[in-house]
């Protein structure tokens, strides 16, 4: 055959090339029961919707060529639930799949490719930090420089999963992605161990330096953490259905679930009339959106506030409660940063907000004030005021003071309020005992009587009364208000499609 020994080359790259680095660490993550690069796309994506870009991309450093199969990085086109979307894997077999300038180049192109055509990107982060033999020196760093490969503008949605230790670009992808998800054992970070060991001389566990307790609950890096690489390309499957493939569009639009707001009438039983007694709001929540629509993020941080995309009669809504399970419900420097990297996330692709309130006000003292709260409930009520989706909000017991604005009061498009609630500057037992003096042991009389008097004119028809308030309704009218003024709202706006203020707003994380 004429091209016979053309065909035998290709055919021998391209094999050499699919069949990634190192065999004995291929075969030591598949006895580890861990996905290598390639297995990661296939149960991410759409069968057979891969095709693949710079398969034979190997570094630029001719005596490395033979050793760089894809220079570290799986990158290509292909399809999630039918639709269109960039995927970027690092293959951890090839030389750690190390940060270089030839793979590096593949992840700019991609990222530049996905906001050019309106696909979301989506980038499986395993990464041993730079590559020091490619990019030592001037030359290297200059660049290793050259691109603008963290412009993150927010144009079409960016999923990270975590699957391994990740350090220098794997970590910098994950921090400005708008959806982070790490499986336990991986461990987050600027540098590796072994770099800050020899740099500061200390000894330091990969776990307590960057592992997922770390960015679930004490950074808030991640929005979740899961125990196999299967769940966490679920878990990117499902961020992705909430949201549109670029800002351009509106969040696609679901089947209603059987059965979804049958069981409403159970809120009632699961919210006290006694407003010092607390309840998990996130079980309130279910029962308003559509069933198993709920989709939490940042839940093991700021605990206080739930932070969920959700549906409600089939329709992607962005959920902001407060949790009275924690801290009371009150907001503080965690949850301030939560609710601004939220919105920022909803109000760039379209996503209508839903505020649930029940908040005592901030939870402050020496330890916020040295956290900057002034700085962080401002950076959360600017956030709000900038978004141009429809926000709603319902309060349902308490709302006092500045967290009242915070949460929706004054700004929303529609607000309601449930017959149980209690809308104040301060709780008015707080008020009794700031203004009067008087102290319940000491004179229980005195000041039960100024507790009354600050009760007065808090009560949701009081609001409602001035039209400061557009309703007020039982809770177990939740799901239909809301559906209801979604419909109202967020079809007319300019098809459903924000001014997207906040698309450059520096990331909190």
């Amino acid at each position: 055959m004429k091209w016979q020994a053309q065909i035998d080359e290709h055919q021998r790259r391209k094999a050499k090339a699919q069949a990634m680095g190192s065999p004995k660490r291929l075969q030591e993550r598949a006895a580890d029961g861990i996905l290598n690069a390639r297995q990661r796309i296939d149960e991410l994506v759409d069968a057979g919707s891969f095709h693949e870009s710079g398969l034979f991309a190997v570094s630029e450093l001719p005596d490395m060529a033979e050793k760089s199969p894809t220079d570290g990085a799986v990158d290509g086109y292909a399809r999630i639930n039918g639709r269109e979307v960039v995927v970027c894997a690092q293959d951890f077999t090839t030389l750690g799949s190390s940060s270089a300038i030839n793979n590096g180049r593949k992840t700019i192109h991609m990222a530049r490719a996905a906001e050019r055509n309106g696909t979301p990107f989506v980038y499986l982060s395993e990464c041993s930090g730079a590559r020091i033999p490619d990019i030592m020196g001037a030359v290297g760093m200059g660049r290793i420089g050259d691109g603008l490969r963290f412009n993150r503008r927010r144009i079409v949605p960016w999923a990270d999963a975590l699957l391994g230790q990740s350090f220098g670009g794997g970590t910098w992808v994950a921090s400005i992605s708008d959806f982070l998800v790490m499986r336990k054992g991986a461990i987050m970070a600027v540098t590796s161990p072994r770099v800050n060991t020899i740099a500061i001389s200390e000894q330091i566990d990969p776990e307590e330096m960057g592992g997922w307790r770390v960015q679930t609950e004490i950074t808030g890096k991640a929005d979740m953490a899961v125990d196999t690489d299967e769940e966490a390309m679920e878990a990117v499957r499902r961020f992705l259905s909430y949201l549109p493939s670029s800002n351009a569009e509106r969040p696609p639009v679901e089947g209603v679930p059987a059965r979804s707001g049958e069981d409403a009438r159970k809120i009632l039983d699961l919210v006290p009339e006694e407003r010092r007694k607390t309840y998990d709001v996130r079980k309130v929540i279910k029962l308003i959106v559509d069933k198993d629509s709920y989709f939490p993020l940042k839940d093991r941080f700021g605990r206080s506030l739930v932070t969920a995309l959700s549906r409600i009669n089939g329709k992607s809504v962005g959920i902001i409660a407060n949790n009275p399970m924690f801290k009371g419900g009150a907001l503080d420097v965690d949850s301030c940063d939560k609710a601004t990297s939220f919105i920022t996330l909803c109000d760039s692709f379209n996503i209508p907000i839903l505020f649930m309130v029940d908040v005592p006000g901030f939870l402050i003292g020496i330890e916020g004030e040295h956290k900057k709260v002034p700085g962080k409930i401002m950076n959360f009520m600017q956030a709000l005021e900038l978004a141009t989706v429809p926000v709603f909000s319902v309060i349902m017991r308490k709302s006092y003071g500045q967290a009242y604005i915070n949460m929706g009061g004054g700004r929303s498009d529609e607000m309601a309020a449930w017959f149980t609630a209690d809308i104040s500057f301060v709780d008015p037992e707080v008020a009794a005992s700031i203004v009067t003096g008087a102290h319940p042991k000491d004179d229980p009389v005195a000041f039960q009587q100024a507790v009354e008097e600050y009760s007065k004119a808090c009560s949701p028809y009081d609001l409602a009364g001035q039209y400061l308030a557009h309703d007020v309704i039982d809770p177990r009218e939740t799901r239909d208000w809301m559906i209801r003024v979604m419909d109202a709202h967020h079809r007319n706006r300019t098809s459903g499609i924000g001014e997207h203020h906040l698309h450059t707003w520096p990331f909190t994380f």
